[in-house]
């Protein structure tokens, strides 16, 4: 997979991509993630790519030509372009599946007050991590990011995000787990597993999962 992530501030990503598991991903050539200053496909002498909204208002809106052409650009006929803004679609652990199966992402950080609403003309998918506003796309492309490429094949083991909480398949959140020591200041592992009875320790994970979800995230029961 290849992901083109648009952003006015590429040093933000430093950290992102040089680290953990996106970093092995990276360095195993299982995702190429690069990282587009659309700055640079600015027209204007200056390297411009905001400016006032036209009928007034507060902050600066981001200019339609820097980022249409750095998508233009950019795009092949396998690219889905997804646009990070508080009025997309919420995003979840479906989506992220869904994603995954795409050979090729560019992810539009926006930033400022908002956006030239022409740049949509070139949006396949417009994303909302929550309910509430950042100042930029920045840390919700990270987290984008990292939810699709550890569902990459070879990323991780495949048990590991089967089992997440939210997988599309059960819709319910992860079961408690535990590691030594067996007992710490009078905390004590499920004895269940313990035992070595791997039926009776997915009941226990499964039922363990429900429970939680009951009590933390009754809506995830109603879907």
């Amino acid at each position: 997979m290849k992901i083109d992530i648009l952003t006015l501030f590429p040093s933000m990503f430093d950290g992102f991509l040089s680290n953990s598991i996106i970093k092995r991903a990276i360095d195993n050539k299982l995702v190429e993630i690069n990282i587009v200053n659309f700055r640079d496909y600015s027209k204007d002498p200056h390297h411009k790519v905001d400016d006032t909204p036209y009928g007034g208002g507060a902050g600066m809106v981001l200019m339609v030509q820097p980022i249409y052409d750095a998508v233009i650009d950019l795009k092949t006929k396998d690219s889905k372009v997804i646009l990070l803004t508080p009025d997309g679609i919420p995003y979840n652990q479906k989506k992220a599946y869904e994603l995954k199966k795409n050979k090729h992402l560019i992810i539009i950080c926006g930033h400022y007050e908002g956006f030239d609403d022409r740049i949509r003309s070139v949006v396949d998918l417009e994303i909302s991590m929550g309910d509430f506003v950042l100042t930029g796309g920045e840390i919700p492309a990270m987290a984008l990011t990292d939810s699709v490429v550890r569902l990459i094949d070879g990323v991780i083991e495949e048990e590991s995000h089967i089992n997440d909480s939210f997988n599309p398949n059960t819709n319910l959140l992860d079961y408690p787990t535990y590691t030594k020591p067996r007992e710490f200041q009078g905390m004590t592992v499920p004895e269940v597993l313990l035992n070595g009875n791997h039926k009776e320790i997915d009941e226990y994970r499964l039922n363990e999962s429900i429970k939680k979800t009951r009590e933390r995230r009754p809506d995830l029961l109603d879907k």
